[in-house]
Protein backbone atom coordinates (compact mmCIF):
# COMPACT_ATOMS: atom_id res chain seq x y z
CA UNK A 1 0.00 0.00 0.00
CA UNK A 2 1.31 3.44 -0.87
CA UNK A 3 2.17 5.94 1.84
CA UNK A 4 -0.69 8.20 0.66
CA UNK A 5 -3.23 5.39 1.11
CA UNK A 6 -1.99 4.80 4.65
CA UNK A 7 -2.69 8.46 5.35
CA UNK A 8 -6.18 8.15 3.87
CA UNK A 9 -6.99 5.26 6.20
CA UNK A 10 -5.54 7.18 9.16
CA UNK A 11 -7.61 10.30 8.38
CA UNK A 12 -10.71 8.15 7.83
CA UNK A 13 -10.26 6.66 11.27
CA UNK A 14 -9.90 10.09 12.89
CA UNK A 15 -13.01 11.42 11.14
CA UNK A 16 -15.11 8.45 12.23
CA UNK A 17 -13.95 8.76 15.84
CA UNK A 18 -14.89 12.46 15.84
CA UNK A 19 -18.31 11.66 14.33
CA UNK A 20 -18.85 8.95 16.93
CA UNK A 21 -18.01 11.34 19.79
CA UNK A 22 -20.36 14.08 18.60
CA UNK A 23 -23.26 11.72 17.81
CA UNK A 24 -23.01 9.62 20.97
CA UNK A 25 -26.25 9.67 22.95
CA UNK A 26 -24.45 10.08 26.29
CA UNK A 27 -22.93 13.42 27.33
CA UNK A 28 -19.20 13.71 27.96
CA UNK A 29 -19.89 14.39 31.65
CA UNK A 30 -21.97 11.23 31.99
CA UNK A 31 -19.42 9.24 29.99
CA UNK A 32 -16.61 10.46 32.26
CA UNK A 33 -18.65 9.52 35.33
CA UNK A 34 -19.05 5.99 33.99
CA UNK A 35 -15.32 5.73 33.25
CA UNK A 36 -14.45 6.97 36.75
CA UNK A 37 -16.85 4.42 38.22
CA UNK A 38 -15.08 1.65 36.35
CA UNK A 39 -11.78 2.77 37.89
CA UNK A 40 -9.09 0.10 38.01
CA UNK A 41 -11.47 -2.39 36.40
CA UNK A 42 -10.66 -0.63 33.10
CA UNK A 43 -7.23 -2.32 33.17
CA UNK A 44 -8.53 -5.93 32.88
CA UNK A 45 -11.45 -4.76 30.70
CA UNK A 46 -9.05 -3.27 28.15
CA UNK A 47 -6.37 -5.90 28.73
CA UNK A 48 -8.70 -8.75 27.85
CA UNK A 49 -8.82 -7.43 24.29
CA UNK A 50 -5.07 -8.03 23.92
CA UNK A 51 -5.83 -11.71 24.55
CA UNK A 52 -8.83 -11.66 22.18
CA UNK A 53 -6.90 -10.05 19.32
CA UNK A 54 -4.02 -12.43 20.01
CA UNK A 55 -6.37 -15.38 19.53
CA UNK A 56 -7.74 -13.75 16.36
CA UNK A 57 -4.20 -13.34 15.04
CA UNK A 58 -3.33 -16.98 15.81
CA UNK A 59 -6.49 -18.11 13.99
CA UNK A 60 -5.57 -16.00 10.97
CA UNK A 61 -2.01 -17.38 11.04
CA UNK A 62 -3.38 -20.94 11.00
CA UNK A 63 -5.39 -20.06 7.90
CA UNK A 64 -2.40 -18.41 6.21
CA UNK A 65 -0.19 -21.45 6.90
CA UNK A 66 -2.78 -23.73 5.33
CA UNK A 67 -3.27 -21.46 2.34
CA UNK A 68 0.24 -20.39 1.24
CA UNK A 69 3.38 -21.84 -0.30
CA UNK A 70 6.21 -23.14 1.94
CA UNK A 71 8.47 -20.20 1.03
CA UNK A 72 5.85 -17.62 2.12
CA UNK A 73 6.02 -16.56 5.75
CA UNK A 74 4.34 -13.87 7.84
CA UNK A 75 5.34 -13.25 11.47
CA UNK A 76 2.91 -13.23 14.39
CA UNK A 77 3.41 -9.55 15.28
CA UNK A 78 2.79 -8.53 11.69
CA UNK A 79 -0.51 -10.44 11.73
CA UNK A 80 -1.34 -9.08 15.19
CA UNK A 81 -0.91 -5.51 13.90
CA UNK A 82 -3.06 -6.13 10.81
CA UNK A 83 -5.69 -7.82 13.00
CA UNK A 84 -6.08 -4.78 15.25
CA UNK A 85 -5.96 -2.16 12.49
CA UNK A 86 -8.32 -4.21 10.31
CA UNK A 87 -10.89 -4.47 13.08
CA UNK A 88 -10.53 -0.75 13.79
CA UNK A 89 -11.60 -0.08 10.20
CA UNK A 90 -14.36 -2.68 10.45
CA UNK A 91 -15.87 -0.91 13.45
CA UNK A 92 -15.59 2.43 11.65
CA UNK A 93 -17.27 1.47 8.38
CA UNK A 94 -20.67 0.14 7.30
CA UNK A 95 -21.57 -2.90 5.14
CA UNK A 96 -21.49 -5.43 7.95
CA UNK A 97 -18.10 -4.36 9.22
CA UNK A 98 -16.10 -5.28 6.11
CA UNK A 99 -14.11 -2.06 5.71
CA UNK A 100 -10.89 -3.56 7.05
CA UNK A 101 -10.66 -6.41 4.54
CA UNK A 102 -9.37 -4.38 1.54
CA UNK A 103 -6.77 -2.83 3.86
CA UNK A 104 -5.66 -6.26 5.08
CA UNK A 105 -5.39 -7.58 1.52
CA UNK A 106 -3.26 -4.63 0.40
CA UNK A 107 -0.97 -4.88 3.43
CA UNK A 108 -0.67 -8.68 3.40
CA UNK A 109 0.19 -8.57 -0.32
CA UNK A 110 3.54 -7.10 0.74
CA UNK A 111 4.41 -10.41 2.42
CA UNK A 112 2.76 -13.07 0.23
CA UNK A 113 1.27 -13.25 -3.27
CA UNK A 114 -1.79 -11.13 -3.95
CA UNK A 115 -3.96 -14.19 -4.65
CA UNK A 116 -2.90 -15.86 -1.41
CA UNK A 117 -3.42 -12.60 0.48
CA UNK A 118 -6.91 -12.22 -0.98
CA UNK A 119 -7.98 -15.79 -0.27
CA UNK A 120 -6.45 -15.72 3.24
CA UNK A 121 -8.29 -12.53 4.17
CA UNK A 122 -11.58 -13.83 2.74
CA UNK A 123 -11.10 -17.16 4.53
CA UNK A 124 -10.41 -15.43 7.83
CA UNK A 125 -13.47 -13.16 7.45
CA UNK A 126 -15.55 -16.27 6.74
CA UNK A 127 -14.04 -18.09 9.72
CA UNK A 128 -14.67 -15.13 12.03
CA UNK A 129 -18.35 -15.12 11.11
CA UNK A 130 -18.55 -18.93 11.02
CA UNK A 131 -17.35 -19.05 14.63
CA UNK A 132 -20.02 -16.51 15.56
CA UNK A 133 -22.73 -18.83 14.26
CA UNK A 134 -21.29 -21.74 16.24
CA UNK A 135 -21.16 -19.49 19.32
CA UNK A 136 -24.82 -18.47 18.91
CA UNK A 137 -25.85 -22.05 18.14
CA UNK A 138 -24.08 -23.55 21.17
CA UNK A 139 -25.30 -20.88 23.59
CA UNK A 140 -28.90 -21.83 22.78
CA UNK A 141 -28.25 -25.24 24.33
CA UNK A 142 -26.16 -23.61 27.05
CA UNK A 143 -29.20 -21.49 27.93
CA UNK A 144 -31.44 -24.58 27.96
CA UNK A 145 -29.05 -26.39 30.32
CA UNK A 146 -29.05 -23.45 32.74
CA UNK A 147 -32.84 -23.17 32.55
CA UNK A 148 -33.37 -26.88 33.20
CA UNK A 149 -30.89 -26.68 36.07
CA UNK A 150 -33.15 -24.14 37.75
CA UNK A 151 -31.30 -20.90 37.00
CA UNK A 152 -33.81 -18.14 37.79
CA UNK A 153 -32.27 -15.80 35.19
CA UNK A 154 -33.00 -18.28 32.38
CA UNK A 155 -36.75 -18.68 32.00
CA UNK A 156 -38.46 -20.98 29.50
CA UNK A 157 -41.73 -19.43 28.36
CA UNK A 158 -43.35 -19.58 24.93
CA UNK A 159 -41.66 -16.42 23.64
CA UNK A 160 -38.21 -17.56 24.74
CA UNK A 161 -38.69 -20.99 23.16
CA UNK A 162 -39.76 -19.40 19.85
CA UNK A 163 -36.74 -17.07 19.85
CA UNK A 164 -34.37 -19.95 20.62
CA UNK A 165 -35.96 -22.01 17.85
CA UNK A 166 -35.56 -19.18 15.34
CA UNK A 167 -31.89 -18.81 16.30
CA UNK A 168 -31.29 -22.54 15.81
CA UNK A 169 -32.93 -22.51 12.36
CA UNK A 170 -31.04 -19.33 11.42
CA UNK A 171 -27.72 -20.97 12.39
CA UNK A 172 -28.50 -24.22 10.56
CA UNK A 173 -29.21 -22.28 7.36
CA UNK A 174 -25.93 -20.42 7.83
CA UNK A 175 -24.02 -23.69 8.34
CA UNK A 176 -25.38 -24.96 5.03
CA UNK A 177 -24.37 -21.78 3.19
CA UNK A 178 -20.91 -21.81 4.74
CA UNK A 179 -20.44 -25.47 3.80
CA UNK A 180 -21.21 -24.54 0.19
CA UNK A 181 -18.77 -21.64 0.34
CA UNK A 182 -15.98 -23.75 1.83
CA UNK A 183 -16.59 -26.54 -0.67
CA UNK A 184 -16.85 -24.53 -3.88
CA UNK A 185 -15.58 -21.04 -3.03
CA UNK A 186 -17.72 -17.93 -3.09
CA UNK A 187 -15.88 -15.05 -4.75
CA UNK A 188 -17.18 -15.67 -8.28
CA UNK A 189 -20.69 -16.28 -6.95
CA UNK A 190 -20.52 -13.08 -4.91
CA UNK A 191 -19.51 -11.01 -7.95
CA UNK A 192 -22.33 -12.55 -9.97
CA UNK A 193 -24.79 -11.83 -7.16
CA UNK A 194 -23.66 -8.19 -7.10
CA UNK A 195 -24.55 -8.07 -10.80
CA UNK A 196 -28.22 -8.54 -9.87
CA UNK A 197 -28.20 -5.22 -7.99
CA UNK A 198 -29.58 -2.21 -9.90
CA UNK A 199 -26.93 -0.47 -11.98
CA UNK A 200 -24.15 -2.99 -11.24
CA UNK A 201 -24.81 -5.64 -13.88
CA UNK A 202 -22.38 -4.11 -16.37
CA UNK A 203 -19.64 -3.66 -13.78
CA UNK A 204 -20.06 -7.26 -12.59
CA UNK A 205 -19.77 -8.68 -16.11
CA UNK A 206 -16.70 -6.53 -16.93
CA UNK A 207 -14.99 -7.42 -13.65
CA UNK A 208 -15.59 -11.15 -14.13
CA UNK A 209 -14.36 -10.99 -17.72
CA UNK A 210 -11.18 -9.11 -16.76
CA UNK A 211 -10.29 -11.14 -13.66
CA UNK A 212 -11.92 -14.52 -14.30
CA UNK A 213 -8.73 -16.58 -13.94
CA UNK A 214 -7.59 -14.85 -10.74
CA UNK A 215 -11.04 -15.06 -9.14
CA UNK A 216 -11.34 -18.77 -9.91
CA UNK A 217 -7.89 -19.37 -8.39
CA UNK A 218 -8.95 -17.54 -5.24
CA UNK A 219 -12.06 -19.75 -5.05
CA UNK A 220 -9.88 -22.83 -5.50
CA UNK A 221 -7.66 -21.72 -2.61
CA UNK A 222 -10.72 -21.12 -0.41
CA UNK A 223 -11.98 -24.64 -1.13
CA UNK A 224 -8.50 -26.13 -0.67
CA UNK A 225 -8.23 -25.03 2.98
CA UNK A 226 -11.19 -27.16 4.07
CA UNK A 227 -10.39 -30.06 1.74
CA UNK A 228 -6.60 -30.28 2.11
CA UNK A 229 -5.72 -28.44 5.35
CA UNK A 230 -8.48 -29.54 7.71
CA UNK A 231 -6.23 -29.34 10.76
CA UNK A 232 -5.56 -25.64 10.11
CA UNK A 233 -9.26 -25.13 9.44
CA UNK A 234 -10.40 -26.59 12.76
CA UNK A 235 -7.57 -24.97 14.73
CA UNK A 236 -8.66 -21.58 13.37
CA UNK A 237 -12.31 -22.34 14.17
CA UNK A 238 -11.52 -23.36 17.77
CA UNK A 239 -9.34 -20.28 18.34
CA UNK A 240 -12.04 -17.96 17.01
CA UNK A 241 -14.71 -19.68 19.10
CA UNK A 242 -12.55 -19.49 22.22
CA UNK A 243 -12.03 -15.76 21.53
CA UNK A 244 -15.81 -15.29 21.90
CA UNK A 245 -15.70 -17.10 25.24
CA UNK A 246 -12.78 -14.96 26.43
CA UNK A 247 -14.64 -11.82 25.30
CA UNK A 248 -17.34 -12.68 27.82
CA UNK A 249 -14.86 -11.97 30.62
CA UNK A 250 -15.15 -8.28 29.70
CA UNK A 251 -18.83 -8.33 30.67
CA UNK A 252 -18.03 -10.42 33.75
CA UNK A 253 -15.64 -7.76 35.05
CA UNK A 254 -18.32 -5.08 34.66
CA UNK A 255 -20.98 -7.17 36.39
CA UNK A 256 -18.59 -7.79 39.28
CA UNK A 257 -18.08 -4.03 39.44
CA UNK A 258 -21.84 -3.73 40.05
CA UNK A 259 -21.62 -6.34 42.80
CA UNK A 260 -23.40 -8.95 40.66
CA UNK A 261 -21.55 -12.15 41.54
CA UNK A 262 -24.23 -14.86 41.65
CA UNK A 263 -24.14 -15.08 45.42
CA UNK A 264 -20.38 -14.89 45.83
CA UNK A 265 -17.66 -17.48 45.94
CA UNK A 266 -16.23 -19.44 43.04
CA UNK A 267 -19.60 -20.96 42.11
CA UNK A 268 -21.26 -17.54 42.08
CA UNK A 269 -18.58 -16.01 39.87
CA UNK A 270 -18.76 -18.96 37.47
CA UNK A 271 -22.55 -18.56 37.25
CA UNK A 272 -22.06 -14.85 36.51
CA UNK A 273 -19.52 -15.77 33.83
CA UNK A 274 -22.07 -18.10 32.24
CA UNK A 275 -24.57 -15.25 32.21
CA UNK A 276 -21.87 -13.05 30.64
CA UNK A 277 -21.48 -15.58 27.83
CA UNK A 278 -25.23 -15.40 27.17
CA UNK A 279 -25.13 -11.58 27.19
CA UNK A 280 -22.28 -11.50 24.67
CA UNK A 281 -24.04 -14.07 22.48
CA UNK A 282 -27.32 -12.15 22.31
CA UNK A 283 -25.58 -8.79 21.92
CA UNK A 284 -23.33 -9.92 19.06
CA UNK A 285 -26.28 -11.62 17.34
CA UNK A 286 -28.30 -8.40 17.51
CA UNK A 287 -25.34 -6.28 16.39
CA UNK A 288 -24.55 -8.49 13.40
CA UNK A 289 -28.17 -8.59 12.25
CA UNK A 290 -28.10 -4.79 12.00
CA UNK A 291 -24.40 -4.41 11.30
CA UNK A 292 -24.64 -1.95 8.42
CA UNK A 293 -24.45 1.12 10.69
CA UNK A 294 -21.03 2.83 10.99
CA UNK A 295 -19.54 2.16 14.43
CA UNK A 296 -22.75 0.13 14.93
CA UNK A 297 -24.10 3.32 16.51
CA UNK A 298 -26.95 2.45 18.85
CA UNK A 299 -26.92 -1.21 17.80
CA UNK A 300 -24.45 -2.40 20.41
CA UNK A 301 -26.20 -0.35 23.10
CA UNK A 302 -29.57 -1.82 22.09
CA UNK A 303 -28.12 -5.31 22.11
CA UNK A 304 -26.74 -4.92 25.60
CA UNK A 305 -30.02 -3.42 26.83
CA UNK A 306 -31.99 -6.39 25.46
CA UNK A 307 -29.60 -9.07 26.65
CA UNK A 308 -29.11 -7.65 30.15
CA UNK A 309 -32.86 -7.09 30.57
CA UNK A 310 -33.52 -10.68 29.50
CA UNK A 311 -31.29 -11.85 32.35
CA UNK A 312 -32.95 -9.63 34.94
CA UNK A 313 -30.53 -6.68 35.03
CA UNK A 314 -31.63 -3.05 35.02
CA UNK A 315 -31.52 -0.70 32.03
CA UNK A 316 -28.92 1.44 33.82
CA UNK A 317 -26.65 -1.56 34.24
CA UNK A 318 -27.07 -2.47 30.58
CA UNK A 319 -26.23 1.09 29.52
CA UNK A 320 -23.14 1.13 31.73
CA UNK A 321 -21.89 -2.15 30.24
CA UNK A 322 -22.44 -0.89 26.68
CA UNK A 323 -20.71 2.45 27.33
CA UNK A 324 -17.62 0.90 28.89
CA UNK A 325 -17.47 -1.67 26.08
CA UNK A 326 -17.67 1.16 23.56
Amino acid sequence: MKWSLNNIFFVLGLVVVVVMLFTFDVSFVELWDHICRAGYWLIPIIGIWIVIYGLNALAWMAIIKGNTDPDEHVGFWRIFKLTITGYALNYATPVGGLGGEPYRIMELSKDISKQHATSSVILYAMMHMFSHFWFWFSTVFFYLILALAGDEACSLNTTVCIVLGVIVVFCLIAFYLFSRGYRYGLVVRAIRWIGHLPGLKGWSQRFLAAHAESLHKVDEQIAALHQQSRRNFYVALLLEYFARVVQSAEVLFMLLLFGIDGGGGFDGIMLTYMHSILIVSLTTLFANLIGFLPMQLGVQEGGFALSTAALGLTAAQGLFVSIICR
